[in-house]
């Protein structure tokens, strides 16, 4: 823990005097909610009395598809200026560095989050969630973060260049276009509505939207956190087994 917690302040180190990638984190997901809003929200018919309130949950999940991004950006520069071989000789846990690099996307990401969520207050989203509501949204970010950040771990150590480290985390942010996130599903036509009620990103923004509501979860909950759990515990074994075979 010790050696975990010291690598993160080092990579701490590097977000606070880089303070522009939290900001490019914050403008794509800020200018989706400025543009679906302002400009194609009066056309949208979700049955909520605020569109921003439908939308938030789905901007946050693009929020955190965008950050780990820059989880994989860092893995493979670290990988490219020998700082592993470093590590290596040194008596630290060999897990750590990931776990520190894990950490450190975890932390930037729940920043990120809270800048949008400010701005969405600005822009008239209001909720009626108590303090078990909000810690369960908490939760559920905080968990879907670190299963796309152990994703993202695996092209930082695999991509053989730096378009390649960063470009997985495209398909993730426009997953969220194929969900109930933006549009209720009612409104697809069939394939797609299939694709889009059993994929993740569907039960994830529904149960986020159910607790900011104070609407009864139902099985979202559920189904999110099974989500959740489920990516999280397969990509954290695969990205430990490439990190494995490439300390080896």
């Amino acid at each position: 823990m010790t050696d975990i917690f010291t690598l993160t302040g080092r990579s701490l180190r590097h977000i606070s005097r880089s303070p522009d990638t939290i900001i490019t984190t914050c403008v794509t997901p800020v200018m989706f909610m400025l543009l679906f809003v302002y400009v194609l929200g009066g056309a949208i018919q979700t049955g909520s009395a605020s569109y921003v309130n439908y939308l938030l949950p789905g901007i946050l999940l693009i929020t955190v598809a965008s950050g780990i991004a820059y989880t994989a950006f860092r893995l493979f520069m670290d990988m490219q200026n020998g700082i592993f071989e470093r590590f290596q000789s040194m008596p630290i846990a060999r897990s750590s560095v990931l776990w520190a690099h894990v950490l450190t996307s975890l932390v930037a990401n729940m920043i990120s989050l809270v800048v949008v969520v400010l701005v969405a207050l600005l822009m008239g989203f209001r909720s009626s969630a108590g303090l078990a509501s909000w810690l369960a949204v908490a939760g559920i970010l905080i968990l879907f973060t670190l299963a796309l950040t152990w994703l993202a771990v695996i092209p930082g150590l695999t991509a053989k260049t730096i378009d390649g480290a960063s470009a997985f985390s495209y398909p993730l942010i426009f997953l969220p276009f194929i969900s109930s996130a933006f549009v209720p599903t009612d409104s697809m036509p069939g394939p797609v509505r299939a694709f889009a009620e059993n994929q993740p990103v569907t039960s994830i923004a529904n149960a986020l939207r159910n607790l900011f509501t104070e609407q009864p979860v139902g099985d979202d909950i559920w189904i999110a956190l099974a989500w959740c759990v489920g990516i999280l515990v397969v990509t954290y074994f695969f990205a430990m087994s490439t990190y494995r075979r490439k300390i080896s």
